[in-house]
């Protein structure tokens, strides 16, 4: 039986808009979520559409934004692409390669995509919901809006915002920065330029980022109050949060807090830098410091450097050889520095690049086969159809271990056996998912198609116990806690901040 039939049975949704983009919605989402499993509900979380190449590969080997799979950790369960059914990942010049429940259907501009796409994402969106609810009739939905519900050249194809709020009837939260000033006008705003029966869904409005002393906000929040008919049912303070940004550009706002680090670590910040996220191990480790390097410089003061994933790995790598960046970086592996690549990364590191079908933009650059940096004996060829997957291997160094992750990638990569590869070896008992070689005098070079690598708390340590024992470093104790464990404290901290300064219990009905 179709969901529209079946709304008067299931538990009153709860949907949270923001102002702005950046307002706050996707870490107020992940704190309801886990604040509603900690009281015994169900909750699952919802994101119709969303724009991000910050991903993550469910167990059917489907792509999501990496933001609805954290919210789906928050509820305790395992994340799935119908939580967010339709991706968007921007690969410049206006278009992007759009997903539909987990799959690539294929690229398109922004001009075209409402034409093209509306109605066809607006049936994956109910189909997703009817999935949800088949499975889980009992649950709970907490779904979160995108950018502003009230871009008035937008609103009439909005998939994500108030079409779904009105579809479901959803008890709407508003959320505002209150960080950014201008608050009041931003809450006035956009509810005035709702429809009334918009309007009407929405039932409680949050004050986010709020700083200082919260009791000098009371008259603020009496006004808005009264303004509007609708009641503040939190605010929030201004919370030191380590969640990944959804824009890779506020990845140059992230500061390391560390004042006397052990170790320095340099990422390579690409023009087209995807899955972000494979970094926040290394963000929660008090002993090392992370910047990003955006241009051409001496590497040496770095104990190892990243390069990252791409949503367009030609590109990044033509970007790397223009900007001086690649001479950089052969020049630091040739003073026995160390370098860790990831998908594209590893790519990167290669000798050639080959892009027979146009897969990583090379027809705008009217390149089909280009030079990598020429660190690894490797030659990748994107191919047409993408591989994404779960991992479950075992690492052959720095050690041995039980390794997790997941693959997004079209490229297809190889040794090239007419160069000198004898000192290259498998990174992984999975011979295809990574290479590696070190020198006799410290460096070494490693690449890996696996996201969340660092991750994985053994390979972890190890590879910095190798950075540390160069460095006559005390070595990391192995009883350390780990990331996953270090990230549901963080999701608990959260939810509990939250839970402190708001008010849920009108929204459980």
């Amino acid at each position: 039986m179709e969901l529209e039939t079946k709304l008067h049975e299931i538990k009153k949704p709860i949907m949270v808009l923001g102002t702005s983009s950046g307002a706050g919605k996707s870490l107020t989402v992940t704190a309801i979520c886990r604040i509603l499993k900690n009281s015994g509900e169900e909750p699952i979380p919802f994101k119709g559409q969303n724009m991000s190449n910050n991903a993550w590969v469910d167990w059917e080997g489907g792509e999501m934004a990496y933001s609805q799979a954290l919210q789906a950790f928050a509820c305790g369960i395992n994340p799935s692409a119908e939580m967010n059914p339709i991706l968007l990942k921007p690969q410049g010049n206006s278009t992007s390669e759009l997903i539909h429940l987990g799959k690539s259907i294929g690229i398109t501009t922004a001009k075209n995509y409402y034409k093209d796409w509306f109605i066809p994402g607006w049936e994956v969106i109910k189909k997703s919901l009817n999935f949800i609810y088949r499975k889980s009739p009992n649950c709970r939905l907490i779904i979160e809006g995108a950018g502003s519900p009230v871009e008035m050249n937008l609103i009439h194809r909005d998939l994500t915002n108030l079409r779904v709020a009105n579809y479901l009837n959803a008890n709407c939260i508003l959320v505002t920065d209150i960080e950014r000033g201008g608050v009041f006008a931003q809450i006035i705003g956009t509810l005035e330029l709702m429809k009334p029966e918009e309007k009407k869904l929405i039932k409680g409005i949050i004050i986010n980022r709020f700083r200082g002393d919260l009791s000098l906000f009371e008259d603020g929040k009496k006004w808005i109050e009264s303004k509007t008919q609708i009641p503040v049912i939190g605010i929030i303070p201004w919370l030191n949060d380590t969640f990944p940004p959804e824009d890779s550009l506020d990845l140059l706002e992230k500061k390391s807090s560390f004042s006397n680090p052990e170790i320095k670590v340099g990422i390579i910040k690409l023009p087209s830098i995807s899955n972000f996220s494979d970094f926040d191990p290394l963000e929660n480790e008090k002993s090392i410091l992370i910047e990003w390097i955006r241009e051409s410089q001496n590497l040496r003061k770095y104990d190892f450097i990243i390069l990252p994933g791409s949503k367009q790995t030609i590109k990044d790598q033509i970007y790397l050889e223009n900007s001086g960046l690649s001479q950089d970086i052969r020049e630091y592996s040739n003073s026995n520095g160390n370098i860790v690549g990831i998908c594209g990364g590893l790519q990167m590191l290669g000798t050639t690049l080959e892009d027979p079908y146009s897969k990583e933009g090379s027809k705008i650059y009217s390149e089909q086969k280009i030079k990598g940096i020429g660190l690894l004996p490797l030659k990748t060829t994107f191919l047409e159809k993408k591989l994404t997957r779960q991992i479950n291997s075992e690492s052959l160094w720095p050690c041995q271990a039980k390794i997790n992750g997941f693959e997004i990638h079209n490229g297809q990569t190889k040794l090239d056996k007419t160069q000198n590869s004898l000192d290259v070896k498998p990174l992984f008992k999975d011979l295809d998912l990574g290479w590696y070689k070190e020198d006799n005098k410290g460096g070494s070079i490693a690449g890996t198609y696996i996201h969340g690598i660092f991750e994985n708390d053994s390979w972890r340590d190890e590879y910095l116990n190798l950075i540390r024992k160069s460095k006559n470093l005390p070595l990391l104790n192995k009883k350390s806690i780990s990331y996953k464990d270090k990230r549901e404290s963080i999701i608990n901290n959260l939810a509990n901040e939250f839970d402190k300064h708001l008010n849920l219990k009108s929204f459980l009905s």
